[in-house]
């Protein structure tokens, strides 16, 4: 059983907000039909962020109003906004609505890297993540104890060279018990298989230790290295079948000189590791990523 420690702070009703995300084809009038609709139903506007991609032709926006100043219920919203805005703005749109007040969980998968694992349960124990840490599933027994340690349950599913399909299996049977919103591969060091990539499309987030699209796949320090690179940082991506290449989230970046050696930069990129990674996942947990093609659009 999870302890108060992994558990998000409590939303009160008057911090209560329902968040709007909204993508459709470019054209004029669609912020006023939006905005007009949330007068329409009382909707207190407390945020709101606008895009319009000029290169694709196709508007983005994220807008939170309070819950309380909206008298129906999330259900009669939705159905209102369905009817009255989204099939208006055309068959394309793709929109949700969602309440800061329903309770969201993440599970991590780890390896043996520490620092990510660390980084996010103290977040966690601290009330900084909007969401739950349900669960940890490692391939190895080295964090079980530093995730019992803080109340999550502990999930060892061993990975043997010869049969990596069955304990995919476990894994998603695993992860799948608790609907997590997120799942988080916390330098889990397995590639996804393409099932679990399409299953898991939009809530598998990867940390990878190198500033996408350089130095992809293993060892990226030692590539950076071996290259002689003045800057190395780490990348937040959503997993896709295409190993490394799913749409960005978050990134940044730490300046190396030629005194660096190997070991540096690893102590170096696990430090902007952990903050990518708890930005990325603080953002998606808050909706205020939009995934359109390969890209996304962030609304901080």
């Amino acid at each position: 059983m999870t302890s108060p420690e992994t558990t998000r702070t409590a939303v009160s009703d008057a911090d209560r907000q329902y968040v709007l995300t909204l993508g459709c084809p470019d054209r004029t009038g669609i912020v006023a039909r939006i905005s007009g609709f949330l007068a329409e139903v009382g909707g207190w506007i407390v945020e709101a962020g606008y895009h319009s991609d000029a290169e694709t032709g196709w508007f983005f926006t994220r807008q939170t109003v309070r819950a309380d100043s909206v008298s129906m219920s999330l259900d009669e919203l939705r159905d209102r906004f369905a009817a009255d805005v989204a099939a208006e703005l055309g068959p394309a749109t793709e929109w949700r609505l969602t309440d800061t007040g329903s309770s969201k969980s993440v599970v991590l998968l780890v390896s043996k890297e520490s620092h990510c694992l660390v980084d996010l349960l103290g977040r966690a124990h601290r009330g900084e993540l909007p969401a739950t840490v349900s669960a940890v599933v490692g391939n190895h027994r080295d964090l079980e104890e530093l995730s019992t340690r803080f109340g999550v349950p502990f999930h060892h599913v061993p990975f043997a060279a010869t049969n990596k399909a069955a304990a995919f299996a476990e894994v998603a049977e695993v992860v799948d018990r608790y609907e997590p919103d997120a799942v988080v591969l916390a330098r889990f060091m397995q590639i996804l298989p393409p099932q679990l990539c399409d299953a898991w499309a939009g809530r598998a987030i990867n940390i990878h230790h190198s500033f996408l699209p350089s130095f992809i796949g293993a060892r990226p320090y030692h590539q950076a290295f071996a290259r002689g690179v003045k800057l190395i940082g780490a990348t937040c991506h959503y997993v896709t079948a295409d190993l490394d290449a799913g749409p960005i989230i978050e990134q940044d970046v730490i300046r190396v000189d030629h005194g660096d050696t190997v070991a540096d930069m690893v102590r170096q990129g696990r430090d902007i590791e952990t903050l990518v990674l708890a930005r990325g996942l603080r953002w998606h947990l808050e909706d205020r990523v939009l995934v359109h093609g390969r890209k996304t659009v962030v609304f901080t």
